[in-house]
């Protein structure tokens, strides 16, 4: 009777249903995949072309530059070889996130532009954002390098390229040249030490000859 009485109180058991969770309580389990459109992938792939072609790409914050003042600055850059993008920061902080250029994303905060060109123009850059103090230098990336806004300054104190070939070609010659004149020297100071040699040989040779007869 006790062993039935057990059985029966065990079935009539109360158990209470599970606590269900409001809605919003947990993260999905889910992974919601936001699929980027046309237009994003098409300037993504300007983006990349931009950072495959430049080797400076600086990045500049306007602040409420006019459209008029924008044509100057692009036409003062223009002839520096320097060229004026436009990107939504959304598409250069998609780009970056996926790339080695990570560490730029953070300068895209608020109205950017970007100043590019095929070799570095730091120099010419900053003396044209000399005359826009509405633009202001955040930082750029020169020959794969991220600098920033004083580092460009910076960047742009060193002797161009061209300038280190010049004095790397003056001294090569330079020490060329000493070294020539030194092998010529030196057997020409060899040939006048035995030349004298020979004469005083010659010159105490000749009174033994006297001598003799």
């Amino acid at each position: 009777m006790h062993i039935l009485k057990q059985k029966l109180m065990a079935v009539t058991k109360y158990i209470p249903p599970p606590r269900v969770a409001p809605p919003g309580a947990y993260p999905s389990q889910t992974k919601k995949v936001q699929e980027e459109n046309p237009l994003m992938l098409l300037l993504k792939r300007n983006v990349k072309t931009v950072f495959q072609e430049c080797k400076m790409i600086a990045v500049v914050q306007n602040n409420a530059s006019n459209a008029e003042d924008m044509m100057l600055l692009k036409h003062r850059l223009h002839k520096h070889g320097i060229t004026v993008k436009f990107f939504p920061n959304q598409v250069m902080q998609s780009f970056l996130n996926d790339s080695v250029y990570s560490s730029m994303a953070p300068l895209f905060i608020g109205p950017t532009v970007l100043f590019v060109s095929k070799e570095p123009k730091a120099r010419e850059m900053l003396t044209t954002l000399r005359s826009s103090p509405q633009m202001t230098l955040l930082g750029a990336c020169i020959d794969n390098t991220l600098l920033s806004a004083q580092g460009v300054v910076s960047y742009s104190k060193l002797p161009s390229v061209t300038v280190v070939q010049g004095e790397v070609v003056s001294g090569l010659t330079m020490l060329t040249s000493r070294t020539a004149s030194m092998l010529q020297r030196h057997p020409a100071h060899l040939s006048a030490l035995l030349q004298q040699y020979v004469k005083q040989q010659s010159s105490e040779g000749e009174p033994e000859a006297e001598e003799a007869t």
